[in-house]
């Protein structure tokens, strides 16, 4: 800024500025440079007017980027000169509202180091009080109820500040200056254990000491095996001692979940190490204020319960986040399996009302607390893979940390709404250049998910203040999502887009990517279980060439049968008997799972004869599937995935490479203006080394050898038919570490630009970015 323009300033500034301690901050600034002015809240940010020597203000407009709260995003600062008023001192004015402007939300973050010594100095008027937070750290989405962010907005409104914590709040020295969610013991939220689901949902009339005696004996209950509901940040949480195998089994048949993953607490970076392998990177990630769930490589000598994670190499792990989770975790001693509190595949429960509704006959008792949860929050869930000799982390599902804060779009977009995909959903609202994807939604396959998705729709929409012009949905008629957004767009007359769903994968990679329009089309290597595709077929394993505005399908998975449909997707001996009856013309009877019908295969065997509910499938996650069955890793699926997956930890149990010398064989040929690859020869060579009696780890390593290599030789081919030579790797099965990394290497060693993603899921949870970014451009 030109020093010369005056010396008063004005200085708008947008981002993540509210929540974060930003006004604290630049009155501490202005203070400290002896300017006079104010700083003030509103509904498009924070706007600063700041008086004093030109020097002085031009500091203070550089500070404000380099010297920012830990929290905050700033996004833009924009600097005007105004007319000196010669007023004296600096003073934070009371939030207004700025029609037409906006604001973005904080997300809820890890506890402070500071506030977290408190927390455990037993001189401080805050020892083990769960709720401690401050300007750095704590609540911030899921307690905001309206912009700009104020306490009356939040859910603390309901908690008056004692004299002490006002104290605080109100001295610019104090790192709880203008904290909204600032408590104690004294004035703030209560905890409290109800055993099993008999007692009141309030917390009225407890006495302040009672929440560290809650905690203490959940802690004794924990150690005896107990199961426990716990109130966390954007909901309930089940935990148990995840070094008992007893209280862990317990769990999964309660909650009625036999074989996926379960997450795994840690009080520290030190008992991570005793019970995994983890790298600089993966640590940072762990710690970070974002504290998500990470993928660990499992130590073979870890007391964690083998039932935590059966089948499974890597273990979910996570630091506490809350002074609850520190406290509970000391406490214990030990390890806790904490998971989402939810019945298997509901939304998580985030009200006392509802978890002891929905709860009660998973858990032994409450550790609930009377601080309403506006917004239901997920863990975040991440991993490290080395991509290209470099860990790269990415997510796996975004959720607590993360999200509501934006994803930059291509370009500038007319307010539209994304619903996203079936699986794995989440929703997007997209305005300017801004595009806010909602935290982790589920898979829409029952009545209390989808009704979810509608209330975080219409919830965000009022937060954002976003009235959308249009609506984006997939491709796929029956979707729950394609249903909702289409009697939206009708009972509200908007615009709606239909964006296929792996071109979709194609322009949420794109974006993920800092892509612009003008940087051209890519190769787009999209892999994953099942898609609806623009011939009514099953689309999965696609080459498609384009970029937001359109694609051209150059190459893909030759078709097969899928008997049963979706039946089939839940027990994939039937994919691998539909295959080979469609490519040998026979199928094994051993195939067929033990309780299984004795007739199962020949029934089979007439639906596909007769084509009855027999869809065609060009899908690499079936193919995964398919292999899986053959070698008995898995003929029947209790969760999604789960057959690749457990493929994966085989091929990666023994020694040997995933490179092209040890891949099958496979054709390539040409239908209709595309390539096709014919999968007959890899079956062919997988039998023979079945028969050979060859070990099931090495067909394992073989088939991922074999899917890297026709990733490398399509794409490859196709970049030699149009030139570009930047391939974009989107969907589910780029979340396999062996064929991610395998691809990637393979890919850049015969001279490719590859494209990852960073911000959002390879899965369909990035599905709603790419619909808003192809429809930014439509409209």
């Amino acid at each position: 800024m030109d020093a010369s323009a005056g010396t008063r300033y004005r200085i708008d500034v947008g981002g993540v500025v509210q929540g974060v301690g930003f006004r604290p901050f630049v009155y501490r600034l202005a203070g400290g440079l002896g300017l006079s002015g104010w700083v003030q809240n509103h509904s498009g940010g924070v706007t600063i007017e700041a008086e004093g020597p030109p020097d002085h203000l031009d500091a203070l407009v550089a500070a404000l980027r380099a010297e920012a709260p830990p929290l905050a995003h700033v996004d833009s600062v924009a600097v005007r000169a105004c007319a000196p008023t010669g007023e004296e001192g600096f003073s934070i004015r009371p939030s207004c509202e700025r029609p037409g402007a906006h604001q973005l939300v904080s997300p809820d973050v890890a506890t402070c180091a500071e506030c977290l010594a408190e927390v455990r100095d037993p001189a401080d008027r805050r020892y083990r009080y769960p709720f401690t937070n401050c300007t750095h750290c704590g609540p911030r989405f899921t307690i905001i109820t309206a912009l700009p962010y104020d306490r009356p907005v939040t859910t603390m409104r309901d908690f008056d500040m004692c004299p002490a914590c006002r104290a605080e709040y109100e001295d610019p020295g104090d790192r709880r200056f203008h904290a909204q969610p600032n408590a104690c013991p004294v004035c703030g939220p209560r905890l409290w254990l109800a055993p099993g689901g008999a007692q009141p949902a309030r917390g009225a009339g407890l006495p302040p000491e009672a929440a560290g005696d809650a905690i203490a004996r959940a802690a004794r209950m924990l150690g005896e095996g107990a199961i426990l509901a716990v109130k966390g940040l954007g909901g309930y949480q089940l935990a148990c001692d995840a070094t008992d195998p007893a209280a862990v089994e317990a769990l999964r048949a309660r909650k009625a979940r036999p074989h996926k993953p379960l997450a795994v607490m840690m009080a520290d970076l030190a008992t991570v190490r005793a019970h995994c392998r983890v790298s600089a990177a993966e640590e940072r990630l762990l710690a970070s204020p974002e504290c998500p769930i990470v993928l660990l490589e499992w130590r073979a000598d870890s007391s964690i319960a083998p039932a935590v994670g059966p089948g499974n190499r890597y273990l979910g792990v996570m630091l506490p986040y809350t002074p609850l989770h520190h406290l509970l975790l000391g406490d214990v001693g030990r390890p806790l399996v904490m998971t989402s509190g939810n019945r298997s595949e509901e939304p998580i429960a985030a009200e006392n009302d509802e978890a002891l509704a929905r709860l009660a006959l998973l858990v032994d008792a409450f550790l609930m607390h009377d601080r309403e949860i506006v917004a239901r929050y997920d863990d975040s869930v991440w991993w490290v893979p080395d991509v290209g000799g470099e860990p790269l982390a990415q997510p796996i599902r975004r959720a607590r940390g993360y999200a509501p804060l934006p994803i930059r779009l291509p370009v500038a977009s007319p307010p539209l709404l994304a619903c996203g995909a079936e699986l794995k959903n989440t929703s997007c609202l997209a305005r300017d250049r801004d595009a806010f994807l909602s935290p982790h939604i589920g898979d829409l396959e029952n009545l209390e998910t989808v009704e979810h998705l509608e209330r975080t729709l219409e919830w965000y929409r009022r937060l954002l203040d976003l009235q959308p012009g249009a609506v984006v949905v997939d491709l796929h008629p029956d979707y729950a999502a394609t249903r909702l957004g289409r009697a939206l767009a009708e009972r509200e007359g908007l615009h709606l887009h239909t964006v296929q769903h792996h071109h979709a994968h194609l322009a949420a990679c794109l974006a993920d990517n800092g892509w612009l329009p003008a940087d051209g089309p890519v190769i787009g290597v999209t892999l994953d279980g099942t898609g609806y595709g623009a011939d009514g077929h099953l689309w999965g394993g696609e080459w498609l060439f384009g970029d937001y505005r359109g694609y051209r399908r150059l190459a893909h998975l030759e078709y097969l049968p899928l008997p049963g449909g979706d039946a089939a997707t839940r027990q994939p001996w039937r994919i691998a008997a539909g295959y080979l009856l469609a490519l040998r013309g026979e199928a094994p009877g051993w195939l067929v799972p033990a309780g299984a019908p004795p007739e199962a295969l020949a029934v089979l065997e007439r639906q596909v004869a007769r084509g009855v509910n027999v869809p065609l499938t060009s899908s690499m996650g079936r193919l995964f599937d398919a292999v899986a069955a053959l070698l008995d890793v898995r003929r029947a699926i209790t969760y999604e995935g789960q057959a690749a997956i457990e493929l994966e930890m085989l091929a990666g149990s023994g020694a040997g490479a995933t490179d092209a010398q040890d891949a099958y064989s496979y054709g390539l040929d040409r239908a209709d203006g595309a390539s096709l690859v014919r999968v007959a020869p890899l079956f062919d060579g997988l039998l023979d080394d079945l028969v050979r009696g060859e070990p099931s780890s090495r067909i394992a390593r073989r088939f991922h050898a074999t899917v890297i290599d026709m990733v490398v030789a399509v794409s490859r081919a196709i970049a030699k038919e149009t030139g570009v030579w930047t391939a974009a790797l989107s969907g589910g099965c780029f979340q396999n570490r062996l064929l991610l990394e395998g691809a990637v290497q393979a890919l850049r060693a015969v001279g490719f630009r590859v494209l990852v993603h960073r911000q959002v899921p390879a899965n369909d949870g990035g599905i709603s970015l790419g619909q808003a970014a192809v429809a930014a451009l439509a409209e």
